[in-house]
């Protein structure tokens, strides 16, 4: 039987932070309205000469060392973005050629929030059909392109950043959750596209300005909801209670979704990891980065169980249970 283990973690913020009282000086907010409402305090922002690719590999390059491995060994490269460096081609293989990586294979993944679940959980899959053994699974933003900074409905939201597993597979002649991935889901929904969207497209208009647009309301309903309902149905599958994981690490958009889906999971709060306020919503990134982070600072250690999950624009969501 063929598990998928994660070997390494690793992530990277750009160098600038832009603080809410920042912002304040261009739009009329506050530090208290913004904290108040979404429990951040500031963001990262990517330098004039940085693309998402360039944050991935930073990322990518400190997941390695983590795994002690070299990038001659990945096998398969799963780039998550909704902030691609061009239309084509895609961003993952323009990372393939930052790693000088000269075989396997390397492709996007569009989900927007829940890009990286969608990655991790196709990596997973990758995996346990037998073609690849080292797959590298990378989310990079770079939101700050795609905000309209007059807006302070949504400016105050974003930020820039990467994050980076390896993912190992290995041979286990037992089916218990003793270590790896022990499941996924991935759900979606389009009816509900127009209500977090980001204008243009080169299908759409050539002149169009793309720029994000929220209703905020519904995202909120919509979010708390649907990860609560695929959060139930996964530790159900897998026979898992709630009180048995040992952290929550979930996207980190809101700090009034985190705490109104973990009251709805019946979940311990101070199992959750939170991150937001230090970096704002780096889309496909947040995950891994409030990760990386929470191993760093000894919170998550080797053996725990952890349960990630997201939710996103399109509407997208879905959660993975592991062990680290």
């Amino acid at each position: 039987m063929i598990k998928s283990v994660i070997k390494g973690v690793g992530s990277y913020l750009p160098e600038k932070v832009l603080t809410n009282d920042d912002i304040s000086e261009f739009v009329d907010t506050s530090d208290e309205w913004i904290y108040g409402r979404t429990g951040i305090k500031q963001r990262h922002i990517a330098a004039d000469n940085q693309l998402t690719s360039d944050l991935a590999y930073n990322a990518s390059i400190r997941a390695i060392k983590d795994a002690n491995i070299s990038p001659s060994e990945i096998d398969l490269i799963i780039l998550a973005t909704s902030t691609p460096d061009q239309v084509f081609p895609s961003t993952a293989v323009k990372l393939q050629d930052k790693l000088k990586i000269k075989f396997g294979a390397a492709f996007d993944i569009h989900a927007v929030c829940s890009g990286f679940i969608y990655a991790l959980s196709t990596a997973d899959n990758f995996i346990k059909s037998g073609k690849y053994s080292k797959v590298l699974v990378v989310g990079s933003e770079t939101y700050s392109r795609i905000i309209d900074w007059n807006d302070r409905s949504t400016c105050v939201l974003f930020g820039d950043g990467a994050g980076a597993f390896i993912l190992e597979a290995i041979n286990s002649n037992s089916e218990d959750y003793n270590e790896g991935i022990f499941d996924s889901v991935i759900r979606s929904d389009g009816e509900y596209r127009t209500k977090l969207f980001c204008d243009g497209g080169p299908s759409m208009s050539r002149d169009q300005l793309h720029f994000i647009s929220m209703d905020g309301k519904e995202v909120y309903k919509h979010a708390v909801e649907k990860q609560t309902a695929i959060v139930e149905d996964l530790l159900k599958t897998s026979k898992i209670d709630i009180e048995d994981i040992d952290w929550f690490v979930p996207h980190q958009a809101n700090l009034r979704i985190l705490d109104a889906t973990a009251k709805k999971l019946r979940l311990d709060k101070n199992k959750i990891i939170i991150t937001v306020d230090q970096h704002a919503n780096t889309s496909s990134a947040s995950i891994p980065v409030a990760m990386d982070h929470a191993i760093q600072i000894g919170k998550i250690k080797r053996g725990d169980i952890l349960l990630l999950e997201a939710f996103g624009a399109g509407f997208t969501w879905g959660a993975v249970l592991l062990k680290y």
